[in-house]
């Protein structure tokens, strides 16, 4: 079922960007952006790149929990260059952490469109809710698709100590990885990422290894 219409949906995404950085002077909001590059564009335990590496930035705007932005990334071996919107809420309450956002993701050179028909995705059509919640060092993440995305779901359970993190992914036909995390600085981070469970045998379950730089724009 579609639970929100994508030129609302589209429309949202747009009003709420532009109504923070209206207002950014008056909330005092934050504006940060950064650069990064990774040798592969590592997506949920998958490669998505076929092993090229993968170039991206991103710029965002804050206020008073509430923030939105613009990612942009290539490495995407099938759908080409890709950018996503997103606006979302979070804080904390005493040893919880909360945050809700909607993403919508855009491939404006890609062959074809989600349900196979030929051209790019429309603005809005692929579109995820993501909720999540967290108490000390653990975290659960949850991602609904909406619109052309709403047969899809996928989850994570991860922990942080220090600069070591461990992740289990599992996607809603049963995939799922794990992931170990070094963060060597706030820039410069590795992973190593592994399906553990692959059903039908359709997915590459090789030990995959990710350098991931990120380096912040000053303004």
């Amino acid at each position: 079922m579609k639970m929100i219409n994508k030129k609302l949906l589209a429309s949202a995404v747009a009003a709420s960007a532009i109504a923070l950085s209206a207002f950014a002077p008056v909330a005092n909001a934050e504006v940060s952006a950064s650069v990064g590059a990774a040798n592969m564009y590592y997506w949920r335990g998958l490669d998505l790149g076929n092993g090229d590496p993968a170039i991206s930035g991103d710029i965002s705007v804050s206020s008073g929990g509430f923030y939105g932005g613009v990612w942009g990334s290539s490495g995407d071996a099938s759908a080409g260059t890709e950018y996503d919107l997103f606006v979302g809420y979070g804080g904390e309450a005493g040893s919880f952490t909360y945050d809700v956002s909607l993403w919508n993701y855009n491939y404006p050179s890609a062959p074809n469109n989600v349900d196979g028909s030929d051209g790019s995705p429309d603005l809005g059509d692929l579109t995820e809710a993501v909720v999540s919640l967290g108490y000390g060092p653990v975290a659960v993440t949850y991602y609904h698709g909406l619109e052309d995305l709403d047969d899809y779901w996928y989850t994570t359970v991860g922990a942080t100590f220090d600069k070591f993190s461990v992740t289990y992914g599992l996607h809603e036909d049963d995939l799922s990885h794990v992931d170990l995390g070094y963060a060597f600085n706030d820039n410069l981070s590795f992973t190593i990422g592994k399906v553990v469970d692959d059903v039908d045998g359709s997915y590459d379950d090789d030990v995959k290894f990710i350098v991931s730089l990120s380096l912040p724009i000053e303004f």
